[in-house]
């Protein structure tokens, strides 16, 4: 595809911008990433265990290529599920745990519970496993986990942060599901969804050392006023709460790979578009922040390149990843990478030959089945024609109504992966300065 060098329409600009996310997502695709690190079959048994949106189709791909006996479960999100032979595939709620997703969690327990030194976990990890895979610390309900995963989401926390308080409430995160497979070997394979791609914060960690403390937790939860129930107050401010540590015997066996990660997808996208003509510049694969004011600042470099031919001339296509975060204020529909959008689209003000792209890569922005939307030049003209008031969505946290409205959400259904967020901003052509 070619795109021609003055502002094309907004037709072909957001039908290119879809393929870049498209790419993106393809780099990432279980059946194409996990082959290549399947071990070799172990002396006894092959148990295969894992969670995450990505988790079943991992498991297909394991199930695809590998020649020898194997068994096991895997918990996914609802819609998820991908057929499997050999290995069990459950489904859960994300992003608040359910009953199902503690059902799982202790069946997944039970089966790493009594292996022997010749035995091998292969564990199937992605985002979205923090929630799926919820077993409560000793002490705690299914309503607990629920409070603790609802008001971090709208507080504005990193997902690292997030996370820290989520592994020492847990008892399989922060390292605890690889220490009950003790004597086996542990090997985890890894779908990064996280900024900087450490492995104890791709759904909190199940099979890693934690550095982290009950101390870290609590200071969190402090830092933005998150209301926590007594009992988890209780166990946190207790210590009961630590997680297994980094030297522990139990995960001397234990081992981890990153088979896909944003960057990846990023060169992917990258890819496509340099072969189309379009040059293409990564930006970053852990941008982080309130999606508002990633918005504000992007348009800030889009149109720098679009009135000055700087740091990159025009045409050219600006690509970013990792996750930005929200800050909860309106009782709109969410999704941090509409809000984002929406704001990247205020701060442009309509601006010639701009047009971008955002969504999450597993399919899900936010609390709906929709993975993102596009932006154009006319975005905020036409949303004003249709009686929309572009800042009191933003104020309400309404993206995903305000681009719905315009016919401009981008629905991909479940992807089967998760790289995390995805953004594009295209530049057509240089803007006559005013």
């Amino acid at each position: 595809m070619s795109l021609e060098r003055s502002a094309p329409s907004a037709v072909p600009a957001a039908a290119f911008l879809r393929q870049l996310f498209a790419a993106a997502v393809a780099a990432a695709q279980p059946a194409l990433c996990v082959p290549p690190h399947l071990p070799a079959p172990p002396a006894g048994r092959l148990i295969i265990v894992g969670a995450g949106k990505a988790s079943a189709a991992m498991a297909r791909a394991v199930e695809d290529h590998w020649p020898g006996p194997l068994s096991g479960l895997v918990v996914t999100r609802y819609g998820y599920r991908v057929p499997c032979a050999r290995i069990e595939i459950v489904e859960a709620a994300h992003p608040l745990p359910d009953a199902a997703g503690i059902a799982a969690a202790r069946r997944v327990r039970d089966l790493v519970s009594c292996l022997s030194a010749d035995d091998l976990v292969l564990c199937l990890i992605s985002g979205g496993g923090s929630a799926l895979l919820a077993a409560p610390a000793p002490g705690l309900t299914l309503e607990d986990k629920q409070a603790v995963s609802s008001a971090p989401l709208k507080s504005g926390a990193t997902i690292a942060e997030i996370n820290c308080v989520r592994r020492h409430l847990s008892a399989l995160k922060g390292g605890r599901l690889a220490a009950a497979c003790h004597p086996a070997r542990v090997l985890t394979l890894l779908i990064s969804d996280v900024p900087g791609d450490d492995p104890v914060d791709i759904a909190s960690g199940p099979t890693v050392a934690d550095p982290t403390t009950c101390a870290d937790a609590l200071a969190i939860v402090a830092r933005y006023g998150i209301d926590l129930p007594p009992p988890v107050r209780d166990l946190l401010a207790s210590g009961a709460g630590e997680s297994v540590k980094p030297g522990d015997a139990r995960l001397a066996r234990a081992e981890t790979r990153i088979v896909a990660r944003p960057q990846a997808a990023l060169e992917a996208a990258a890819a496509v578009a340099r072969d189309a003509g379009i040059a293409a510049h990564i930006l970053g694969d852990s941008l982080e922040g309130e999606a508002r004011d990633m918005g504000k600042t992007l348009a800030g470099i889009a149109r720098q390149v679009a009135r000055h031919g700087q740091p990159f001339g025009a045409p050219c296509v600006l690509l970013s990843g990792g996750e930005s975060t929200v800050t909860v204020r309106g009782n709109g529909r969410g999704g941090r990478n509409v809000e984002f959008l929406l704001a990247l689209g205020i701060a442009l003000d309509g601006l010639p030959g701009v047009h971008a792209i955002a969504g999450d890569t597993d399919g899900v922005d936010g609390l709906e089945e929709i993975a993102g939307a596009v932006l154009a030049p006319d975005t905020l003209a036409r949303a004003w024609a249709l009686g929309l008031r572009p800042q009191e969505s933003l104020a309400q946290n309404d993206g995903h109504g305000f681009f719905g409205a315009l016919g401009d959400a981008v629905v991909t259904g479940p992807t089967l992966t998760n790289v995390n967020d995805f953004r594009a901003i295209l530049i057509t052509a240089a803007a006559a300065e005013g």
